[in-house]
């Protein structure tokens, strides 16, 4: 997957970033190593080829004493294009340590299978065209190949029961989606699914799906996918609330192993 391309609003940041590294006579490798990313992704923060993290520009700030010049820097970097921030958090879950989401109403991306993908986008109004959905759908399987990596990220998801049940594309779309599912968990032993049963009164994830997921500097970042506008946000006190509503979320499901036996019942039915 390729860089984003820098914007002027990357740009400009990226240069203050430089800036106040060489004003506190530091290297990349210096920097890098105090705000605890590497020497690279540093150096693709000063080009704009990367949107800088709040936890980074908050670290990188006290570090060369930038007297919170980069700290001010953080609502920009949110505000930017909802396309840049999905290709950012696809840039961050291709080296995530852990990714976790609760994806609403739907199988998780990751898990789903090609007819299952491509039924879901021929739902869509207004409709996509053939020659759209076709693109669609192999962006999403692209994502796939992150369950096979090495060294892989532990993987849990939350999904709705009512996805488990909502013939999408056809009741045999739905049962080879459900038998990929339970495949690709019982052979991926990094790979946990919960079912939030549909009998529950009131849970957590009511106000909308969210993914989370940290990253080798020890940062967590949070993407809301919204038709409207997706946010990536990776403001500590912001992420650290949504890893606490995940959190709930997987306490208020059924366990991995009980939520596998109703998938393979649903399945069999």
């Amino acid at each position: 997957m390729g860089r984003i391309q820098p914007s002027a609003a990357r740009l400009h940041v990226g240069g203050l970033i430089k800036d106040c590294r060489q004003r506190a006579c530091m290297t990349q490798r210096e920097l890098a190593k105090e705000t605890h990313v590497s020497e690279s992704l540093e150096g693709a923060y000063e080009r704009g080829e990367r949107i800088p993290s709040a936890g980074f520009l908050i670290d990188a700030d006290r570090h060369t004493g930038a007297g919170g010049v980069l700290t001010t820097c953080v609502d920009l970097m949110e505000q930017e294009p909802s396309r840049d921030q999905y290709l950012e958090w696809r840039l961050l879950e291709a080296e995530a340590l852990s990714i976790g989401g609760y994806p609403g109403p739907v199988l998780p991306g990751l898990l789903q299978s090609p007819d299952y993908v491509r039924a879901l986008y021929r739902c869509r109004v207004p409709a996509f065209t053939e020659e759209e959905v076709d693109h669609l759908v192999s962006k999403r399987l692209e994502r796939q190949p992150l369950l096979f990596r090495k060294p892989a990220p532990t993987m849990s998801f939350v999904v709705e029961q009512v996805a488990l049940e909502r013939p999408v594309g056809g009741k045999a779309v739905l049962k080879q989606a459900l038998r990929h599912v339970l495949e690709t968990v019982s052979s991926l032993v990094h790979v946990s699914v919960q079912v939030m049963p549909t009998c529950v009164e009131w849970h957590a994830g009511l106000g909308g799906s969210l993914n989370l997921l940290s990253s080798p500097d020890g940062r967590w970042s949070v993407y809301l996918d919204s038709e409207v506008r997706s946010r990536l946000l990776t403001k500590p006190v912001e992420v650290t609330r949504y890893a606490e509503h995940y959190g709930a979320i997987r306490a208020q499901a059924l366990s991995p192993q009980k939520s596998l036996d109703l998938i393979e019942r649903l399945a069999g039915e």
